[in-house]
């Protein structure tokens, strides 16, 4: 079953009143969101996603913001942040959890298909063995969930590992294969492999702002790695813990992120805090029926995006692109912690 099936009216026929309903539902549960909605007037009915009050995403920094008794609290998650900076901390319960994992698994399988695909993982092993996982770590092994034969680029020492990867490529290099890594990453260590990867499905996240250091932007990310490694099939996708399983997936000509039936963007002018037509730069504001458990289903990032536009690409709804994060704001890419302990 996919998840990308609903065009711009109809997702927001849908996610409308499911999101209204969470908000009242959060209301009740949650005392530090209701005081806040009491603070600002917010009051249904919200006729349209754009209506629904935003959390600010730094404020799971501050303040724990949880909709289940503490009893029923399953797994607490927090986010990287910058080394000093207090992480963002998100409370699932049973229920919570097993969602976030089924919609990103349904939201992946666009691009992975239904079987588990040998992996390439351009990171240490190491990364998955610290007790204190590191959102960095944490990704990793959440998309390990989707490979099989899990053979890591770098070594323990954070070198490549070249017989690793030839032994890899020597057992899966004639079929696809799936190969992971946050961005700054993959273009650390890939390009200079010397390996064939045609046959990979590339899929990374995490911050651009080291690449953007460089001024590499996604078309030349992707021009250089077809061009050295034969990577023609790579997918950025855009998502943070305090959303987590809620994934926007980019297409696979480069041209933009696309929303799965479950969430939506709104481009946000920070001046008027209004909806920004497409073409209009803004602050992102990311909407998802998934957060059931915390407050976390209407939230205002601190990255900068564009509608690029709606219902015109090979998937339905909208399609954005992430264009950097509003200045001042902390660096939180998961990438951009390499070298800082993730």
């Amino acid at each position: 079953m996919s998840v990308f099936t609903l065009g711009g009216a109809e997702r927001e026929a849908v996610l409308a009143p499911a999101l209204a309903a969470l908000t009242e539902r959060h209301r009740q549960a949650c005392p530090p969101y209701s005081r806040i909605l009491d603070a600002i007037g917010a009051r249904p009915p919200y006729e349209r996603v754009a209506d629904l009050p935003w959390l600010p995403v730094r404020l799971f920094k501050t303040h724990e913001l949880r909709s289940v008794e503490e009893d029923q609290v399953f797994r607490v998650l927090t986010s990287s942040g910058t080394t000093g900076q207090r992480p963002s901390r998100v409370f699932l319960d049973r229920e919570a959890a097993a969602a976030q994992t089924r919609m990103l698994a349904a939201t992946l399988r666009v691009v992975l298909g239904e079987r588990r695909l040998p992996m390439l993982v351009v990171d240490s092993r190491s990364v998955v063995r610290d007790p204190a996982l590191s959102a960095r770590g944490a990704g990793v092994l959440g998309m390990m969930n989707f490979g099989r034969d899990h053979t890591f680029v770098l070594d323990e020492h954070g070198r490549v590992d070249a017989e690793a990867v030839k032994g890899f490529l020597a057992r899966h290099g004639g079929e696809r294969f799936l190969v992971f890594g946050f961005t700054f990453m993959v273009w650390l260590y890939l390009r200079g492999l010397g390996a064939d990867l045609s046959q990979g499905v590339l899929i990374h996240s995490g911050g651009w702002k080291r690449l953007a250091e460089q001024e590499v932007g996604n078309a030349e990310f992707r021009r250089r790695l077809a061009q050295e490694c034969g990577l023609r099939s790579v997918h950025n996708f855009y998502g943070m813990v305090e959303q987590i399983g809620t994934v926007f997936l980019e297409g696979p000509d480069g041209d933009g992120l696309y929303c799965p039936d479950f969430a939506d963007v709104v481009i946000r002018d920070p001046e008027t805090w209004q909806e920004a037509p497409p073409g209009v730069p803004g602050l992102i504001e990311v909407v998802s029926t998934l957060p059931t458990s915390y407050p976390g289903h209407v939230l205002l990032t601190e990255d900068i995006g564009v509608v690029r536009g709606v219902d015109d690409g090979c998937l339905p709804g909208r399609r954005f692109e992430v264009l950097g994060r509003l200045p001042r704001a902390e660096a939180r890419g998961c990438s951009d912690t390499f070298g800082q302990g993730g």
